[in-house]
């Protein structure tokens, strides 16, 4: 399945906001497409723009003096890409780009930043939602450290399927090996390991999830513990 026929998707975060709000927010949305690789924001660089993506997976990566990378977060239609806006900022250390192709809304920043200075339901929300991010990146940062890496791309696999509301989805070795801040032939003997199991299909660039629950049994408790935390805050 390609990027074009993934299903589409409304932002469940917009749609956790009150129907008042959110109406307010429409003259200000905008629909955009996300090309695969797509630069969202550098490092530095002023945040004009936020996103709320509907069918696009976007990663939040940060980048070392040697160039390596790792994945220090990851934002689809349960999330907003442009944090720091509401934090008191507008540039940031981490960068942006689209990790899988897709849809999402854009809207000015300064829309954002003053919804969310007047209080009221949007700025709980988002409040609300800078906690469960807070949570992930805890519970990433110790993931990383104490959990095997066959756990850690399972739990991975697991997230971006939640994600994108599909059991298939376009990835390379290459591009899990980066943003899991390992060498590619880690994520080789892990994948072979998942696919000897029945667990999953990797052919051609594509993930297919084949055993879902063994999966999830494979995968540490970290996958659990973060996605509870959003199930909370968008009420499922």
């Amino acid at each position: 399945m390609s990027e074009k026929t993934l299903k589409p998707q409304v932002n469940k975060l917009l749609a956790a906001l009150p129907t008042s709000d959110y109406e307010r927010l429409v003259p200000h949305l905008k629909l955009v497409s996300f090309p695969t690789r797509q630069v969202i924001y550098e490092p530095g660089e002023p945040i004009t723009q936020v996103y709320f993506p509907q069918n696009a997976v976007i990663s939040i990566i940060t980048t070392m003096k040697d160039g390596s990378t790792v994945e220090v977060g990851i934002v689809s239609n349960e999330g907003m890409v442009g944090i720091p806006v509401i934090l008191g900022g507008n540039t940031t250390t981490t960068k942006a780009f689209v990790q899988i192709g897709g849809a999402g809304m854009q809207v000015d920043a300064d829309v954002i930043r003053t919804e969310f200075n007047q209080g009221g339901a949007i700025q709980k929300l988002l409040l609300r939602y800078v906690r469960v991010i807070y949570t992930e990146l805890t519970q990433s940062c110790a993931c990383n450290r104490l959990h095997t890496l066959e756990e850690r791309l399972a739990r991975w696999l697991l997230t971006v399927s939640d994600r994108l509301e599909s059991e298939e989805f376009p990835l390379t070795q290459e591009f899990i090996a980066q943003m899991l801040g390992v060498r590619r032939s880690g994520v080789t003997v892990a994948a072979s390991s998942l696919s000897r199991a029945g667990m999953i299909r990797y052919q051609r660039g594509q993930i297919n999830i084949l055993n879902r629950e063994d999966l999830e049994a494979t995968s540490c408790e970290c996958y659990r513990v973060i996605e509870q935390e959003y199930a909370r805050l968008l009420g499922n």
